[in-house]
């Protein structure tokens, strides 16, 4: 029996697609991508000093000064909405003590990061940068929440840099694979993990074992790279779940609030959905007081995230 022309048409194999990176090809690219100092000494001077017992708000303030950048968002943060304050603040030390030793401390951890990973853009892609950071930021903010409402003790600021950091492999995309990044954007999911297996299938790798990597050549901590790595999928996390836990659930809830990861085009999360995730099981396990303390937190913080943000990009 003789098929007709249009049926064979419709039978014939769909144009085949280009087949994944090999995983050297995506090393290398990687590896290519300019390093950052400030990934492994992050505003070292003013770190010390406020985590010093004895710091001074003036000698806080004498160092902040030096960064004209860190000055201007301090600036800008101090006299946010958040902080309701009836005249403007133009004076760095009065800034320092409005805000405090934490809040300065985040701050001054989020602009050199930033300010570097923006170095690695790539004129040839258009890209929302805005958005990503105000998710990186908020994520930051919300493990640090996250963590801060279980018994897990930390005693430096790794729960808010793998906050900060956990979509770091969307800008290494961007520098070392830029026509694929641009075939992503205009890609749907309907959730985050489902858009990185569209990363898997065009480039090899998604987002996250890409920013994995790359701070794997920064030499930076095993609890940092294990986080951004599994932020996803912490379940699978080997060690340090608690951290990669903490990373998903603060996503979620960001996405939650609007503020989404600024590349990809995913559905928007649900209310209370990150119930459902292994990282608020990994975190909180059953249903139990603590895991009820921490929704009211969550829902706390969350009608405060759009002014805490403002002012800080």
């Amino acid at each position: 029996m003789l098929l007709d022309p249009p049926l064979l048409e419709s039978m014939s194999p769909p144009p085949a697609r280009k087949a994944p990176y090999a995983e050297a090809v995506i090393k290398r690219r990687i590896e290519a991508c300019p390093k950052l100092g400030s990934l492994q000494s992050i505003n070292r001077a003013l770190s010390e000093l406020l985590h010093s017992e004895q710091s001074l708000n003036s000698q806080i303030a004498q160092i902040i000064r030096r960064d004209p950048s860190l000055t201007a968002r301090l600036l800008r943060m101090v006299n946010s909405v958040y902080y309701g304050l009836s005249a403007q603040i133009n004076n760095i030390e009065e800034a320092v003590f409005y805000l405090g030793l934490r809040q300065i401390r985040e701050l001054s951890m989020a602009t050199p990061v930033i300010e570097e990973l923006e170095k690695l853009q790539t004129h040839s892609v258009t890209l929302p940068w805005k958005e990503l950071w105000n998710h990186s930021i908020a994520t930051a903010i919300l493990t640090r929440e996250i963590l801060s409402a279980t018994t897990f003790q930390i005693d430096d600021d790794t729960d808010y840099l793998i906050g900060l950091l956990h979509n770091v492999g969307k800008v290494i995309m961007a520098n070392a694979f830029p026509d694929e990044l641009q075939q992503l954007i205009g890609m749907h999911a309907h959730t985050p993990a489902a858009f990185c297996r569209l990363e898997r299938e065009l480039i090899g790798w998604d987002h996250a074992k890409i920013g994995a990597y790359y701070l794997e050549q920064h030499r930076i901590s095993d609890e940092i790279i294990t986080a951004v790595l599994h932020h996803n999928d912490p379940a699978r996390a080997p060690q340090h779940q608690m951290f990669a836990a903490a990373v998903q659930v603060a996503d979620h809830v960001v996405r939650h609030a609007g503020i989404t990861g600024g590349f990809e085009s995913v559905a928007p999360v649900e209310h209370e959905a990150w119930l459902k995730l292994d990282g608020w099981r990994i975190l909180y396990g059953a249903e139990g007081p603590e895991g009820m303390l921490a929704r009211a937190a969550l829902a706390n913080t969350l009608n405060r995230l759009p002014s805490m943000l403002q002012g800080l990009l």
